[in-house]
């Protein structure tokens, strides 16, 4: 129940609501037990009418007495209507005030939990896979729910009912209550011994949904990938082993949740024989009238839901208690600070690194070791090197998504740690190696970094122009209005990296930043998009990740980088000059060109042929 301490602050947000439902609670209960005592009355009266209704035989009074008894009979079955609908009636407030209170709680949960990730750094999302952060944020809150609505209102109905139905039956008679009542502790010890069992077969339940989604989630976003590798057959053989587990882990909390409801019920009705067989004692010396025991039938029937409830009840809490405890997991993360740097950002002085070194959270090999260079504002840098040699980490380094080990970056004369995160953003545009495009129409794709009522449509045309993606999209039967798949999966690579280039320089950031984004467009469409940035990187200040010397050599000042460490730096004519790594990467990836364009015009001669 510990986990479950952390949504007291919800409960006491809606205390008005939950009191009004306790209120309801009350009414419906007092209104459900006054039946038992017209059940009472009237079978007492029937039974002392029906002993001298004999005596009457042969007189006149003998109809009009049998009509009496009549008319009292039903205006007694009328009362117990009456008291019927009202409780009905207070039942329904009950469960509008306590089952809403719930789904507000549900809705305010998912909102913290989800508003929670947005801020967690990204070295926790290096950690956490994607469908264990979607279980927690739907099944697991779904299950807390459970508690905060149906646990929370059927325990206030048993504890209510509990107290009414045992203080009237006290006062009848305490022999018989205490004969009534007797199973009740054996209930307690065997509630007490069963929830144990229940919390760990819970815990495997909601363990095992979490892989089940992860799996799920991964080969859906993977779905290329296993149809190209004719992967279907045993990425479903795999998906039916997990939810073999997941059944086996399910059906042994339902073997206890099974087991558990029928001996409830088997107390419950133990107290029934009880009443029966200590009643009808207690009529018969005296001390009670047949129309007690009938009340206390009531009673005992009154109290069979909601005990035999108690092992649901319980399981749903148990079944809660594990899934907050996964949720505040993630919540005890502590999120990114916004922090209180300046928001005045002037570029006058550009950009500079500083003997910056970096390791990844978590990882043990450095990413960049004391690496220092500078461009000034409204020049462009350009960054090349290999796969892993760090040009990515500059790029996360500029943007804050981390914080340097060591060494210092400058923007504008200033250390980045005393710059504001949120307003080095906004005058930020990048490009991310990993191009990620929203399941929605392109133009929002390409406005996605603006304000609504900031852009207009020929703003959206002429990004998509600079990105030369503009004759694509017109292709489109729907052009800018096209509905593109998750992630961008109707567009091709090429497409998706140019869209991603019009989403970052609509916003006419500042700086701009493009991390290795032209990977997937020919040479020829390169040379289009990097003619037409020219015209949006002057006077702004550009970095310029690649691999590809053809993309980086007309900037201002080129970078080599390997291993985290600075090969070599300057332009590309005092690079090519020296006749060192950077001259021997140009001449390389100048001969694969020569080959591919061989290649092709080979190709086409074949091709010629055999036509």
């Amino acid at each position: 129940m510990k986990s479950l301490f952390s949504l007291n602050k919800y409960l006491y947000k809606y205390r008005v609501r939950l009191l009004a439902g306790f209120f309801f609670i009350i009414l419906s209960n007092i209104f459900a037990i006054y039946p038992a005592r017209f059940i009472r009355h009237a079978l007492d009266l029937l039974k002392e009418d029906l002993s001298i209704y004999p005596l009457f035989a042969g007189m006149a009074v003998r109809a009009s007495f049998a009509a009496q008894v009549t008319y009292t009979v039903l205006l007694f079955g009328l009362a117990i209507i009456f008291l019927a609908l009202l409780k009905g009636l207070f039942m329904f407030f009950m469960r509008q005030t306590i089952i809403v209170v719930s789904r507000y709680i549900e809705y305010d949960l998912k909102n913290e939990i989800y508003r929670h990730y947005q801020y967690l750094p990204l070295s926790f999302y290096r950690k956490n896979n994607t469908g264990d952060m979607m279980a927690r944020i739907s099944e697991d809150v779904g299950r807390v729910r459970m508690y905060l609505g149906p646990a929370i209102m059927y325990t206030l109905n048993l504890v209510v009912l509990f107290v009414l139905v045992t203080a009237t039956m006290l006062s009848v008679n305490a022999r018989l209550t205490v004969y009534v009542l007797l199973p009740l502790p054996v209930l307690g010890i065997s509630i007490f011994y069963v929830s144990s069992i229940i919390e760990r077969k819970s815990d495997s339940v909601q363990a095992q949904l979490s892989r089940l989604s992860t799996f799920v989630q991964e080969s859906i976003s993977g779905i290329r990938v296993i149809k190209s590798f004719s992967r279907e057959n045993i990425s479903a053989a795999e998906f039916e082993e997990e939810s073999i587990l997941y059944k086996k882990h399910s059906l042994d909390l339902a073997k206890v949740n099974a087991l558990f409801t029928p001996a409830i019920l088997l107390l419950v009705g133990l107290s029934t024989l009880l009443t029966i067989y200590v009643g009808g004692r207690e009529a018969m010396a005296g001390r009670v009238t047949y129309g007690n025991i009938a009340e206390f039938i009531y009673y005992v029937n009154m109290l069979t839901w909601p005990f035999a409830s108690v092992g649901w009840v319980t399981s749903l809490i148990q079944r809660a208690g594990a899934s907050q405890e996964r949720i505040n997991e993630f919540l005890r993360v502590p999120p990114v600070q916004e922090d209180a740097g300046s928001k005045g950002i002037d570029l006058k002085d550009g950009i500079a690194f500083r003997n910056v070194s970096f390791t990844y959270p978590g990882s043990l090999i450095r990413a960049l070791e004391k690496i220092s260079f500078e461009v000034g504002k409204g020049e462009s840098l350009a960054i090349l090197g290999k796969t892993g040699s760090g040009k990515s980490t500059v790029a996360a380094l500029l943007t804050k998504m981390y914080e340097p080990d060591g060494g210092e970056i400058l923007i504008g004369g200033k250390n980045i740690s005393g710059i504001n995160t949120g307003a080095l953003r906004e005058i930020t545009g990048y490009v991310p190696q990993d191009v990620f495009l929203f399941s929605d129409t392109i133009s929002n794709n390409i406005a996605f970094g603006m304000r609504k009522e900031d852009v207009t449509p020929g703003m959206i045309e002429q990004a998509a122009k600079t990105a030369a993606v503009y004759d694509d999209i017109m292709e489109f039967p729907q052009q800018f209005s096209t509905l593109i798949g998750e992630r961008g999966v109707t567009l091709s690579g090429g497409q998706k990296q140019r869209v991603s280039i019009a989403r970052a320089v609509i916003r006419e950031p500042a700086i701009l930043i493009f991390d290795d984004c032209l990977s997937a467009v020919d040479t020829q469409t390169e040379e289009k998009i990097l003619t037409a940035l020219s015209e949006v990187m002057r006077n702004r200040t550009s970095v310029i990740i690649s691999h590809r010397v053809s993309s980086v050599k007309n900037a201002d000042r080129i970078i080599l980088l390997d291993d985290g460490r600075v090969l070599e730096q300057g332009t590309h004519e005092s690079l090519m000059a020296c006749k060192g790594s950077y001259f021997e990467m140009y001449e390389s990836q100048l001969l694969d060109e020569a080959f591919s364009v061989a290649a092709g015009g080979m190709a086409n001669i074949n091709a010629s042929n055999i036509k």
